[in-house]
């Protein structure tokens, strides 16, 4: 009610990684062929940044962990897809709680606000249901030897997932 009074537009964000090694899923194969996942035992890693606000979901991929430098760099790209002030719901991560974020947002002479989501409450937060769905459903038995090849795939599951309105619902919904 506050945002609504405030004409700010809510947007939830939250981090999640990703790795070369697939994360494994039941699936079909030919009656009597148990199919068999080769992996590389590769341990490469790229993390998700994901900003979910009403029917928008905007994310970026890093390379290696996410960072305050990526934290600031998100919350730009933020400002330029979201029109107006903007009120940010996220965990308590120490990335989020960093000087130079905090720093970031003071600058921006209250468009950003910043709100905690409750600890150890990420079932809140609507953004981690994406993170499972994408994981999952999307790129599940996925295997990737490089991380580009990974970066390529999620991307792309990511772009068809927040074209799936019956997605971004069902997260809200779950998020409930």
């Amino acid at each position: 009610k506050k945002a609504r009074r405030q004409h700010q537009t809510i947007v939830f964000i939250d981090e999640s990684g990703l790795s070369t090694r697939p994360t494994r899923a039941r699936t079909w194969a030919l009656r009597g062929q148990t199919p068999v996942l080769q992996e590389t035992f590769n341990w490469k890693s790229l993390s998700l940044t994901g900003g979910l606000a009403l029917w928008r979901f905007l994310f970026q991929i890093h390379a290696g962990s996410i960072k305050s430098l990526q934290v600031i760099e998100f919350l730009k790209h933020l400002q330029r897809q979201v029109p107006g002030k903007i009120l940010i719901l996220w965990d308590g991560a120490p990335i989020h709680r960093s000087l130079l974020v905090k720093n970031f947002v003071a600058a921006t002479q209250g468009r950003i606000q910043v709100e905690r989501l409750p600890a150890d409450a990420p079932e809140l937060n609507p953004v981690e249901y994406m993170w499972g769905h994408l994981k999952t459903h999307e790129i599940a038995n996925l295997i990737a030897t490089q991380a580009w090849e990974l970066s390529l795939e999620a991307t792309a599951a990511l772009r068809r997932m927040r074209r799936r309105n019956s997605v971004i619902a069902a997260c809200y919904s779950q998020a409930e």
